[in-house]
């Protein structure tokens, strides 16, 4: 039978070409598309696939929230994360979350197609940088380390704006972008600044890029 596979990116170039690479494979299924998590809980519950293929960052429902919301409805549905970050954070919420795998958008075709059957077939495929991580994170556990410091709980809308500000978008600019008023942009922003105890957009920008939100290009760094 066909893995039936469900693909989420926000970005259609991306999102089309997982879907040509997969639907190459005599045994996989493309059986649906969506742009964001809001629109992914909604076709996954529609059409129940095997294999949710998903990505982190995105307008709206983001892939940890999506994944979370998910499993929870679906838990028979595997949640395969496929993502630019790597950073532990996001990493220990998507697994705690219920993702089944995940791999990392530089990952070859082959790792891809792989992770994806494995997944089918009970596995946890993990990108090396990200099993790294996981392996890191269990040491320490099991050493009975300190926990590091808990990052302050940002909504999935306060990590958009959080992005956008890093990346060097206006007020404004980030209203039109998410079709919010600008007067919502700001309170976001305060609310950022307040919870994170940081004062201005350079210390925003290099916490971004500290969390895995941006990359040096993306910030202009």
């Amino acid at each position: 039978m066909s893995i039936r596979v469900l693909i989420v990116d926000d970005h259609t170039l991306f999102r089309e070409g997982l879907c040509a690479l997969f639907s190459s494979e005599r045994d996989v299924e493309v059986v649906g598309e969506a742009a964001g998590g809001e629109e992914a809980v909604r076709k996954a519950l529609e059409l129940r696939p095997d294999v949710v293929v998903m990505d982190l960052m995105m307008p709206g429902v983001n892939g940890i929230e999506a994944t979370r919301r998910i499993r929870a409805a679906l838990p028979e549905v595997k949640v395969l994360v496929l993502s630019m970050y790597d950073d532990e954070e996001h990493v220990q919420r998507l697994l705690a979350g219920g993702a089944s795998g995940y791999m990392l958008k530089r990952a070859t075709s082959d790792e891809l197609v792989r992770a994806l059957k494995e997944v089918v077939a009970g596995g946890m495929p993990l990108d090396p940088a990200v099993a790294a991580k996981v392996v890191k994170d269990y040491v320490r556990r099991v050493q009975g380390e300190a926990e590091p410091e808990a990052s302050p709980e940002l909504t999935p809308r306060e990590l958009e704006v959080l992005r956008l500000v890093a990346e060097g978008f206006t007020n404004q600019a980030i209203a039109e972008r998410l079709k919010i008023s600008r007067k919502t942009v700001d309170v976001h922003r305060t609310n950022l600044m307040r919870k994170l105890d940081l004062h201005d957009v350079t210390e925003l920008v290099k916490y971004a890029l500290r969390r895995g939100l941006i990359t040096l290009d993306e910030s202009g760094k």
